[in-house]
């Protein structure tokens, strides 16, 4: 089997529930994942917007992902942090995840969470890493990538 990434709150290619979006709860959906490729350590998370009107927008990543985890819960950088992930500084600024909030009258955008497995234990990034930052280092340790589209217009 592929290495895939999925969640109980969508399916691939289907509208993300509004609880996940900046119009809503603002937190991350619930994903899990299989068949990560062998030599898997860690993983990365990359959650970003390629139809924005100004060219890819962030919104999300998350790394140093253990590589025995199989799923991030719903929430995950939500309130007080609780695990020790790193966090890349999304487009707004912020150090967690920032759910879709396309412009008004757009049509649908996709939104693409990209999990990246890692044949390290850690990347090492300090503490104000942007996501491109993020997803720069972790492609140095690429051992597979899979990905989940979600859509979402106002």
């Amino acid at each position: 089997m592929p290495f895939a990434l999925y969640s109980p709150a969508f399916p691939n290619g289907q509208t993300i529930p509004s609880r996940h979006t900046a119009d809503g709860d603002n937190i991350s959906p619930p994903l899990e994942w299989r068949d990560a490729p062998a030599g898997t350590r860690s993983y990365a998370l990359i959650v970003d917007d390629p139809d924005a009107p100004r060219g890819v927008f962030h919104h999300w990543a998350v790394y140093n992902v253990a590589g025995e985890r199989d799923r991030l819960p719903e929430g995950v950088t939500a309130g007080a942090k609780t695990e020790s992930l790193g966090h890349g500084i999304n487009d707004y600024g912020h150090a967690h995840y920032d759910g879709p909030n396309p412009p008004r009258g757009h049509a649908a955008h996709h939104y693409r969470f990209l999990l990246m497995a890692l044949d390290v234990d850690a990347l090492g990034l300090g503490p104000n890493a942007t996501v491109d930052e993020v997803r720069k280092e972790a492609s140095k340790h690429l051992l597979g990538e899979a990905e989940l589209v979600g859509t979402y217009a106002h």
